[in-house]
């Protein structure tokens, strides 16, 4: 009896020894290991808690919208397509919010059947058009997935630290069939310590557009039908710093490289531009344009947000235009500093114009 006793003692005192699932950190140490499936709106909305998510295939209802937030450091996963239906609702329609995620889409889709709203005034009249679709917040790695068919821009990128965006495709070519798709940006930027490698874009309106920030890089991308590799338009207050383009591909569309600034911003500015060994063909209408006269091309520059620092050096950009267009115009009233062309050769149209105000341009051809 004496010994039963104290054998009961002793499994009391092991129970008690070990944490229980009411221990706080236990249920915590269970919770970081949580692996999460969504395969619906609802499945989407409590993630806080989850290390490894996997999105399956669904279809996201009229009026529903669908966010990501899953917990820092956490692996998301694609295993089937997003599909969203027509709807009324206002962009973002899905939104990336996950510190240091790591995202692969497993070359899967997420369609937002813009030929359901495209009737070609894009964001400027008929059919409200949700945007942007995409909205990459948090900071990270995003891959491999291909954003299909948005009803207006694409990929709004406000990260908050280093990302690589990689692998990841803007498929928007359904819309040129009539002239019906526009605004259809492919990456609409407002972050620093951004890098997009091996994206492609095939669209009817800028391939990058690069609002604000700086430490950016895009590069062995590729541009189809758009309006090329952009920085801004800036609008007053916003700046863009410490940009590299490296060995993409522009191929088609009304531009090639273009920096445009609104004729009426203050308190703005781009700096520190380089261009390296792009291949630019096809353009109709400018291959590089440099202005401050936004929303005009070629205007009255305003002075409100200086231009420094553009460059083409470390490997040859070649610009190829059609017959009717530029193959360079520079459009400037406050740029300044001595910025070297001479690794541009421009080829074909009808010639340049330069107003470079006191930017000193030297070395090129075009």
């Amino acid at each position: 009896m004496f010994r039963n006793f104290l054998s009961l003692l002793s499994l009391v005192a092991v129970a008690v020894a070990l944490p229980g699932p009411e221990d706080g950190a236990s249920r915590t140490d269970t919770a970081k290991r949580a692996t999460c499936t969504v395969n619906s709106v609802s499945s989407a909305s409590s993630l806080s808690d989850c290390t490894d998510v996997l999105i399956t295939g669904f279809t996201v209802p009229s009026g529903e919208t669908v966010t990501i937030a899953a917990a820092s450091g956490a692996t998301v996963t694609m295993s089937g397509d997003i599909i969203f239906s027509k709807t009324t609702a206002s962009g973002p329609l899905l939104t990336f919010d996950t510190d240091n995620i790591n995202f692969n889409g497993g070359d899967h889709n997420i369609n937002g059947n813009g030929a359901l709203y495209w009737d070609g005034q894009g964001t400027d009249g008929g059919v409200t058009k949700p945007h942007p679709f995409v909205k990459l917040k948090g900071y990270g790695t995003f891959q491999d997935v291909t954003v299909l068919n948005s009803p207006a821009q694409a990929i709004s990128v406000g990260t908050t630290s280093t990302t690589v965006i990689e692998s990841v495709t803007v498929d928007n070519s359904a819309g040129n069939a009539g002239g019906l798709g526009a605004n259809t940006d492919g990456f609409d930027i407002s972050a620093s310590d951004l890098t997009l490698s091996k994206v492609t874009v095939n669209n009817q309106d800028d391939c990058t557009a690069i609002n604000s920030g700086s430490n950016i890089v895009v590069e062995d991308s590729t541009c189809i039908g758009s309006h090329g590799l952009s920085i801004g338009s800036i609008a007053s207050g916003k700046t863009v710093s410490n940009v590299k383009f490296a060995r993409n591909t522009v191929t088609g569309g009304l531009y090639g490289l273009r920096i445009k600034v609104d004729s009426d911003a203050t308190d703005a500015s781009v700096s520190d531009v380089t261009y390296e060994a792009n291949t630019v063909s096809g353009i109709s209408d400018y291959g590089v344009l440099i202005t401050q006269s936004y929303p005009d091309n070629d205007g009255t520059p305003g002075t409100g947000g200086p231009i420094s620092g553009i460059n083409f050096s470390g490997g040859t950009t070649t610009v190829s235009v059609d017959s009717g267009a530029y193959t360079v115009v520079v459009d400037c009233g406050a740029c300044s500093g001595t910025w070297s062309f001479a690794d541009l050769d421009a080829t074909g149209g009808k010639g340049h114009i330069i107003a470079a105000n006191d930017a000193t341009i030297s070395g090129g051809t075009y």
